[in-house]
């Protein structure tokens, strides 16, 4: 066959030229589409791990050589384990250890967390009249000790009716003579819901269980029926929306200190909001202020566009630190604020692409550790010392890492997955160098993502809101109960408290029911006590 295609062969030089071109161009185009090939396997690949992971794998984010290598551990241990055993290679008196490490217990009660903080109820157990006679000579016996043992017991929530009798006074000397009567009704303490049953104890319990442990109303529904008395998820609903009512003008005062923070910390999530027919996939915001500011924001919305972030943030001038949704860029334009990167969300990508590079993936994440070295080193300075120590060690790192990366994206083809985790960093590489000139600034927004987290897990157990209002109630109430959770509150005595005060609370006296306040003035009445 080669020898008719050479026989075939043209003499004239131009037009054996013009094949052996056309042979060249379609040589090019078959590898053009080999290399195309293997660049959408590998996208697919990363893809498909990602799905993967999201469904069955480790919420870490770590490269899989490790897991294999702990997988070649278990491999090996269990071929040796299933190796017989040579009795001559069993040291002596080794069976009986074997069986007393078995056998071996703790002894006594396992240490409780503040055990000794319970109520304590004591009973006592005496011998009747009866069986205190001595068997032997019938003669009563006497008191010598007693033998102590503790358990803990718990007793289901209940409910109570508090029936509220405002007595009336008059004069009758007054009504006798003509005159008014000067009729007088005492005063009862304002309820948080005005002519409402729900009392601040249940409205505080309430909020706590969907917003704090994440209940969906309909499971307290059945949890409050158990216990003798049902309360509709739509009354609850309802009730939520009234406690978010009042306490709007705390949520608006703990906005304001978090715009006044430095560094605000912002993340986002899809929040499904029912509609006509489905759902539209409205979002929830989350702004966290810095230590100076310490309070956890959530914000409801429509929609990701830029309108949300950019309204809440309007008067905002330091710095932000968010992932790389392009939605900010509209935010910071135009004025002072400062954007700053999240190094652990570049971490991701390039794990994400570790099939399609595991060398160039093992360097990146060993330099990325060398990064979260320095900051475990500086993590307990001041923001002026920890600036120094990010100028003296972090700056050369990160001089390296892009001189790796620009080396790294000349061997990759432009739509290689490791290519596009590369190109993400080094587009973005001006706010993925903020902390290097800012000791007050994280290297990363896993402190938003985490609050973000507990949104979703919101979201999984009660799927939806039902309308923008319900949305802004699931704002204002989980505002207040992740600020609780950032200073270590107990939410629902917290909340309790605060519905008890704040009907009657002029609003100069607002900010001492701050959560980070309102703790510092609990601990000093304790302390005098």
């Amino acid at each position: 066959m080669l020898s008719v295609a050479l026989s075939n062969l043209p003499e004239d030089n131009d037009a054996l030229k013009a094949l052996v071109a056309a042979l060249l161009r379609e040589r090019d185009a078959e590898k053009q589409r080999a290399n195309d090939l293997h660049i959408e396997n590998l996208r697919l690949q990363v893809e498909l791990d990602r799905y993967k992971k999201q469904y069955y794998g480790p919420r870490a984010d770590q490269l899989q050589s490790a897991d294999g290598l702990a997988q070649l551990l278990l491999n090996f241990a269990g071929e040796v384990d299933r190796k017989p055993v040579n009795p001559e290679d069993v040291p002596a008196h080794s069976e009986p250890q074997e069986q007393l490490r078995r056998v071996k217990r703790r002894k006594g009660r396992r240490h409780l967390a503040n055990f000794e903080n319970l109520p304590v109820t004591k009973h006592v157990y005496e011998l009747s009249a009866e069986q205190r006679a001595c068997p032997c000579c019938g003669v009563e016996r006497k008191e010598i000790g007693a033998e102590e043992s503790w358990q803990v017991e718990y007793l289901p929530g209940h409910f109570e009716r508090l029936h509220h009798v405002r007595k009336k006074y008059a004069c009758p000397s007054c009504e006798i003579n003509g005159d008014s009567p000067q009729m007088e009704t005492a005063v009862k303490p304002d309820a948080a819901i005005e002519k409402g049953m729900a009392g601040p104890g249940l409205l505080a319990f309430i909020v706590t269980s969907k917003f704090s442990d994440y209940l969906p109303l309909y499971r307290l529904e059945d949890i409050f029926a158990r216990q003798g008395f049902e309360i509709s998820r739509a009354t609850q609903s309802v009730w939520c929306g009234d406690v978010a009512d009042l306490v709007e003008p705390l949520y608006e005062l703990m906005a304001q200190r978090v715009r006044a923070s430095h560094v605000v910390a912002t993340d986002d999530t899809i929040m499904p909001m029912l509609g006509s027919g489905k759902t539209s996939n409205a979002r929830m915001w989350v702004y966290v202020g810095d230590d100076a500011h310490p309070y956890n924001l959530f914000d409801f919305t429509l929609s990701r566009g830029r309108d949300g972030p950019k309204y809440f943030l309007k008067d905002y001038r330091q710095v932000l630190l968010a992932d790389a949704y392009g939605g900010y860029n509209g935010v910071v334009a135009g004025n002072q604020i400062t954007r700053a990167g999240c190094w652990a969300h570049w971490r991701r990508k390039v794990i994400e692409a570790e099939k399609a590079a595991p060398e160039i993936a093992h360097q990146a994440i060993e330099m990325v550790r060398a990064l979260y070295a320095v900051e475990k080193q500086a993590a307990d300075l001041s923001a002026e010392n920890r600036l120094e120590v990010r100028q003296k060690q972090s700056k050369p790192l990160l001089a390296e890492i892009r001189e790796k990366m620009l080396a790294w994206k000349d061997q990759l083809l432009p739509k290689h997955p490791m290519a596009e985790a590369i190109n993400y960093a080094l587009s973005l590489w001006q706010e993925l160098s903020v902390f290097s000139s800012d000791g007050a600034v994280p290297i990363d927004n896993n402190i938003s993502e985490r609050e973000m987290k507990r949104v979703v897990l919101n979201r999984k157990n009660s799927l939806f809101v039902g309308n923008a209002r319900g949305g802004r109630t699931a704002a204002i109430l989980a505002s207040l109960t992740s600020t609780c959770r950032r200073h270590d509150i107990d939410p629902q005595l917290y909340l309790t408290q605060l519905l008890v005060n704040l009907p009657a609370m002029p609003i100069s006296q607002l900010t001492t029911w701050l959560p980070d306040q309102w703790k510092m003035h609990r601990a000093t009445l304790h302390s005098d006590q």
